[in-house]
């Protein structure tokens, strides 16, 4: 039985909702980066999930994301490459605290600067997202199930990723403003290393579980 568009909007932003509010690689990175003070890069991360969610919800919408999930060497390829970010980008935060973990400075000027890059925290964000095949599958099995019959498939299937991506950038900006608070209690060397411990470990985790995943 169809759903009339409005109940399917409605039941779109429930279930895309909740996922936004279920804690994941993409909380971590925006918390942790915003917590050290990096509100550009933060916002850079932001936008990078979001252009992957917007990504997702185009070849899904074209059909593409099928064949991908389709295809079981597509989708190992993936997923392999989404492993290998995982554990190269958490495995570098864990390696950087045990390599400063003597210096009682903070941050060189230089390295400042390039870490509160807009554009960096965009290509952290994005590859973050687009490597990772759950999405895609995400995205194949629910979208199609919220575009009424008779509606463009496209235009509706972007219509609901940018729904989508509305409710991230609100939950990000509430992400961001609560870590803020954090900023203070991270003033020292010793504090940011914990917190890129924890960080990295929780993004090593993921990467494993990924790969223990088929």
């Amino acid at each position: 039985m169809a759903m009339a568009p409005d109940s399917a909007l409605w039941s779109f932003v429930l279930v895309v909702g909740l996922l936004t509010l279920t804690p994941g690689i993409d909380t971590a990175l925006i918390l942790r980066t915003a917590a050290l003070g990096r509100h550009r890069r933060a916002w850079g991360v932001v936008l990078g999930v979001q252009t992957g969610v917007l990504v997702w919800g185009v070849l899904t919408s074209l059909g593409l994301t099928a064949l991908i999930t389709a295809s079981r060497a597509a989708y190992e390829v993936l997923r392999w490459a989404g492993v290998v970010y995982l554990l190269w980008l958490g495995g570098r935060m864990l390696v950087d605290t045990l390599r400063h973990r003597g210096s009682t400075a903070g941050d060189a000027p230089g390295e400042v600067t390039v870490r509160n890059s807009l554009g960096e925290g965009w290509r952290q964000g994005a590859f973050t997202n687009l490597l990772n095949p759950k999405v895609g599958v995400f995205y194949v099995a629910v979208l199609p199930q919220f575009i009424p019959d008779g509606a463009p498939h496209f235009t509706t299937g972007v219509l609901l990723a940018l729904v989508h991506i509305a409710l991230g950038l609100v939950w990000s900006a509430a992400l961001i403003g609560c870590a803020r608070a954090l900023r203070v209690r991270l003033q020292s060397p010793a504090a940011r290393r914990v917190l890129d411990r924890i960080t990295g470990t929780v993004i090593v985790g993921l990467g494993l579980r990924l790969a223990m995943t088929g």
